[in-house]
């Protein structure tokens, strides 16, 4: 388990019209940590679709651009639900900072999933630097995990 993260992590961000100041007051939590963001919009307060967005941080992943995910809309719910679509996705909603601990000590989350109508960027931000610096304890949980995740050893 890692105590600090990662300075040549890439984290990707995405979000609807409702978590746009979220996200906005989530980036320079990552600049602090050293971490650098990959931005997918949206960016601006015009309506848009989060399972677009979700799509978006989904790919990213996919494609080695970003090794962990926040996405932020107005739940949480729905761009959770959206993301995890993807079968290489585990993204977990979070509501505080034990939530985003255990996400990844427990259930190897690699997205984070916010509700901007739900909490506070501060709580949010705490969160951020639990979900970053924590690490897959594997062991027990790592036969569950599998259970989820394509192309990890025990998977169907």
């Amino acid at each position: 388990m890692s105590d600090q993260a990662d300075s040549s992590k890439i984290v990707a961000l995405a979000c609807d019209h409702a978590g746009l100041e979220m996200k906005r007051a989530l980036l320079p939590v990552l600049e602090e940590m050293g971490v650098t963001a990959l931005d997918l919009g949206t960016d601006t307060s015009d309506s848009v679709d989060y399972p677009d967005f979700a799509d978006r941080l989904a790919q990213a992943l996919a494609d080695g651009r970003a090794e962990r995910g926040i996405l932020v809309c107005g739940s949480g719910i729905g761009i959770s639900i959206a993301a995890n679509r993807h079968a290489h996705i585990r993204a977990a909603l979070c509501h505080n900072s034990t939530d985003a601990r255990l996400s990844r000590q427990h259930n190897d989350a690699n997205v984070i999933a916010f509700g901007a109508r739900t909490m506070g960027d501060e709580v949010a931000k705490e969160c951020v630097r639990a979900f970053l610096t924590t690490g897959f304890e594997g062991g027990r949980h790592e036969r569950r995990v599998s259970k989820m995740s394509p192309g990890r050893p025990g998977s169907a």
